[in-house]
């Protein structure tokens, strides 16, 4: 009976901000979203106990679809019901991505040493590529993506290795590798 509670202490502080953002009211928007992104962590957080370093970046591209998808809440529903919808599908999605990635992959320990793969040639002009690519971002959002996304780094060791908060960190991977997005598609 206490989370109920609690639920409807959110949803009944949450929907008059929602109201007030939709309307335009930027500080109500940024209140809002500080506290849709607080319950986000903590409903992820329950869900994803084994990957726990994913619920920041989860949360994140909840975030994100709820700013692009603010126009199809309906002001009838509990805002908490609309937002809780979204953040199930992006779990979903990252669970179906996950399974297919992993689904693709033989475990390297379970191979012969003679079966390992080995580097080719033709993967020089691929890191000649991502180097360029790189050096168009923010020497932050380099480094960071260089040593979690490149160099294999969990965010905490890229943490200690760079004095930078694990969530700073999460957010420059994230808009580096939005705006690397962006650039390749720019290029295609």
């Amino acid at each position: 009976m206490t989370t109920d509670v609690r639920h409807d202490d959110f949803e009944r502080d949450l929907k008059p901000l929602w109201m007030r953002a939709q309307a335009g009211d930027d500080v109500a928007y940024r209140d809002a979203l500080a506290r849709i992104a607080r319950r986000l962590r903590a409903f992820f957080g329950r869900r994803m106990l084994s990957v726990a370093d994913d619920v920041e970046d989860l949360v994140q591209e909840t975030l994100l679809a709820l700013h692009l998808q603010r126009g199809t809440y309906d002001p009838a529903l509990p805002v908490s019901a609309w937002v809780h919808a979204i953040a199930r599908h992006k779990l979903v999605d990252l669970w179906r991505r996950r399974g297919r990635r992993e689904a693709l992959h033989e475990p390297l320990d379970d191979l012969d040493e003679s079966e390992h793969p080995f580097a080719a040639d033709d993967e020089q002009p691929v890191r000649r590529d991502l180097g360029i690519l790189l050096q168009s971002l923010p020497a932050v959002q380099q480094q960071a993506i260089t040593l979690t996304k490149i160099e294999g780094l969990s965010m905490v060791e890229a943490s200690a290795r760079t004095g930078v908060s694990v969530a700073a960190l999460k957010v420059q991977v994230h808009r580096g590798l939005k705006r690397l997005t962006a650039l390749v598609k720019d290029d295609s």
